[in-house]
Formats: C-alpha cells, structure tokens, sequence
C-alpha cells in the first residue's frame, strides 16, 4: 500500500480538500451511486471477475465517503485526503469508529496496486471479502449521514 504522510491540514492547504457549498443533493446521489457500485461489485464477483469485483467495492466506499463531505461541504481532490477527513472531523470526535477509516485507507492501496501495478491479482475470498466489507463500510457512512440529517 501506497503512505502518503501528509496532514489533514495540509490536504486543505494543498487543495486536496476545497470547501464548496453544502449539498445535500449531490450527497444523496453519492450515496445513490455507492449502492449502484455495491451491485456492480456482486455482478463482478458472480461473473468471476474478481479484480474487478474488489475495485468496484472499493468505489462504493469513496462514494460513501464522499456522501459526508458533500454534506459537509467538501470535495476532495485525492482519495487518501478523504480518510483524513473521516478521521479529523468524526473519528477525532468520537463520531465514527477508527476501523472504518482504515478500511477506506486498505482498500485505497489496494486500488492504487491496481490502477498502477503490473502484478496485481485478487482471489475469489479476497473479492468477497472486499465486497463484505463494502457492503458494511456503505451501511455505516448511510447511518451517519442519516444521524447528520436528522
């Protein structure tokens, strides 16, 4: 896995992480196209193709994700800034538990050694272990966007 070593604050002195108005349209639509990427994960893995399966559960995590900074007011420019803003603002608060930000930043490596290594190969168990994990990861960021909406 890919250790990017910088801040929260640097993301946002950086630009990794911009301010935009809040939108609670375009963070239900995030969290609309995390399940339509939950079902391509499950089509992936049932048509054997398990490399695909675990990427595409990966995306229903950053689409989750997203979801909260949409609500926020954020837009991230990098997937890693992402889990930091998960880990700043509601992991430091208590509002989200630690394991769900080092999923994110698991299965962002294992995205990364995809898109950019040569060797990469994912077994069956390893895609339904990502897809499992997705689908867990994708409830809790829907819990915690329900809590923030209510």
């Amino acid at each position: 896995m890919v250790k990017n070593l910088i801040t929260y604050k640097e993301c946002l002195e950086n630009g990794l992480l911009r301010r935009i108005p809040i939108s609670q349209k375009e963070a239900e639509n995030s969290l609309k196209t995390a399940y339509k990427w939950l079902s391509e994960a499950e089509k992936n893995l049932n048509a054997g193709a398990f490399n695909s399966s675990a990427i595409s559960s990966y995306l229903a995590m950053f689409h989750a994700s997203r979801s909260i900074l949409f609500r926020d007011g954020f837009r991230e420019k990098s997937h890693y800034c992402l889990a930091r803003f998960l880990e700043n603002n509601y992991v430091k608060k208590k509002e989200l538990e630690e394991e769900w930000v080092i999923m994110l930043d698991h299965y962002r490596g294992l995205r990364h050694d995809d898109q950019y290594g040569t060797d990469f190969y994912v077994t069956k168990e390893e895609a339904e272990e990502a897809l499992n994990a997705a689908n867990r990861f994708v409830e809790r960021m829907e819990k915690l966007f329900s809590r923030m909406n209510s």
